[in-house]
């Protein structure tokens, strides 16, 4: 204990600034740009809408959290709860051997869970130890899962036994192999759905990180804690595709399980029309498959006779990779480029995809890293019906992705892609651009013709999406405008010519010409 009169070296958490009163800050380099630089017209509804009420229970603390005096701080450990990482000695060492003497008697914390002793010598009346998993690409989801559960049932437990405050560390240690990133972002999205579900009693929560990781926090704060309604639309675009469920918890669509009560039979209430859906599934599911001789299919594949199955199950097998793969790399720099983005719904409901032709720099990124994106944000998306835009406005010839690329990305997405895409919509197409894609849906892939929709201008896409459910580059808005402005004077008897190589329009009306520069 502190000799009287002596500053004492814990911090007081009311002192700390909390997250909404560092607005104005330079948060982890964003900077605002000019909002036509930005994609800041987005009329979709954001997952994590500016919320100052949350915002006033987030503290960023960069330091020791055994010196926070909240209710409780949380130790991070392994399954015998005896780790050695910076966070926990020094944990130990303030609280003093008690804590280790309780922790003989607890027996152990499995992955994901969280125990709770008491704080002994600490500012902190208790500790919440809780253990990280260890993670390994090849069992990524598993490590997602149990990442979740621990942030989970830390704030549960500080939920139901009425605690004020904690402090968060930062639980997947370096040791244990978890990427900063991808661990921020479950830690982040997992204490903002609580917060907003389940947070009343909570006054505070701090999250107490190291000079290494403050930079990557204050990164990633905005999106998922907008201090702002201008700063929510501007980290709108960054938000990753997965943020899980309405508990932050991932999501695997193919482990979500239907159970019917009597699989085949017709209910009271239902239609016939789904009852043919379920019974044609009967036998597709791969629980229901059945192969022969295991040594036998191998060696019909090095022969070249796979059956379909087996061709299947290398097809999803190479797939995973690619996810595996696009789920661990960083692709921040080719999200930066927003050409690729999830929108509103169509008039359908159905999840509206953009792609934008002009921002591709094909000559400049790394294809295979664009291709690892696209799997990285279309496959949440592509588990149910969706469509895709394309604006082809604009687009010169370094933009265009060559057919080899996508005949590659087709050859490597999975069913559901193809399966669940309604419509392609190709919004301001060129004739060499229709001639191309006549030629390569008719002769390098199948059963995409028949989706392509060829759309000459926003008026006939806002037949298929209302104006406010989709969010178009202001260069296409202007675009569209000037194109549109051109054939209505080329209805009304006028005759107007652009002349790029003289930089001026031409117009005609019988036995007058009018020669006018562009702006």
């Amino acid at each position: 204990m502190d000799p009287l009169g002596a500053r004492s070296q814990f911090v007081d958490i009311q002192t700390l600034p909390t997250w909404q009163q560092q607005f104005g800050e330079d948060v982890g380099g964003m900077v605002q740009e000019q909002s036509d630089s930005l994609l800041s017209q987005q009329a979709f509804p954001s997952p994590f809408p500016f919320r100052p009420d949350i915002n006033r229970k987030i503290m960023l603390f960069a330091g020791d959290i055994a010196l926070l005096n909240c209710t409780a701080i949380v130790n991070t450990s392994n399954e015998s709860l005896n780790d050695k990482n910076p966070v926990s000695e020094s944990i130990h060492q303030l609280a003093g051997p008690e804590l280790r003497d309780e922790l003989l008697k607890l027996k152990g914390c499995r992955t994901g869970e969280a125990k709770l002793t008491k704080g002994f010598n600490l500012a902190s009346r208790f500790i919440i130890h809780t253990v990280g998993p260890k993670f390994k690409t090849k069992y990524r989801t598993a490590a997602e899962s149990s990442l979740y559960s621990c942030y989970r049932n830390i704030m549960q437990l500080a939920a139901e036994q009425s605690m004020a405050s904690v402090g968060l560390c930062v639980v997947s240690t370096t040791k244990r192999g978890y990427p900063l990133e991808d661990a921020t972002h479950i830690a982040f999205r997992t204490v903002r759905r609580f917060l907003e579900n389940y947070g009343n009693s909570i006054e505070a929560v701090v999250f107490a990180v190291s000079e290494t990781e403050e930079s990557m926090y204050k990164k990633l704060l905005p999106l998922y804690y907008p201090r702002s309604e201008e700063e929510e639309r501007f980290c709108l675009p960054l938000i990753p595709a997965d943020i899980g469920n309405s508990e932050g918890e991932p999501v695997v669509p193919e482990r979500q399980i239907r159970i019917a009560e009597k699989p085949g039979t017709l209910e009271d209430d239902s239609e016939e029309d789904n009852l043919d859906s379920d019974l044609g599934q009967v036998g597709n599911h791969a629980f229901a498959r059945m192969e022969g001789d295991v040594d036998k299919q191998r060696k019909l594949i090095l022969q070249g006779q796979m059956s379909e199955a087996a061709m299947q199950k290398q097809h999803l097998r190479n797939y995973n990779r690619w996810l595996c793969r696009a789920r661990a790399e960083d692709l921040s720099d080719i999200a930066a480029l927003k050409a690729l983005y999830q929108t509103g719904v169509d008039i359908c409901g159905r999840t509206v995809m953009v792609v934008v032709g002009r921002n591709i720099p094909v000559n400049l990124i790394d294809l295979e890293k664009a291709l690892l994106y696209f799997i990285h944000v279309m496959d949440h998306i592509t588990v149910k019906e969706y469509v895709m835009v394309y604006f082809h406005t604009l687009t010169a010839e370094h933009n265009q992705l060559n057919s080899d690329f996508l005949k590659n990305l087709y050859d490597i997405v999975d069913a559901k892609y193809k399966k669940n895409l309604k419509a392609f919509h190709f919004v301001h197409p060129t004739f060499r651009s229709k001639f191309s894609t006549w030629f390569f849906t008719t002769f390098s892939v199948s059963g995409i013709k028949d989706k392509v929709r060829y759309l000459d201008s926003l008026q006939q896409l806002f037949t298929c999406i209302k104006p406010e459910e989709i969010d178009i580059p202001p260069f296409v808005l202007e675009y569209d405008i000037r194109v549109r402005t051109i054939t209505h004077h080329t209805h009304t008897g006028i005759r107007m010519e652009i002349d790029g190589d003289k930089n001026q329009f031409t117009f005609s009306a019988e036995l007058s010409v009018w020669y006018l520069p562009l702006p």
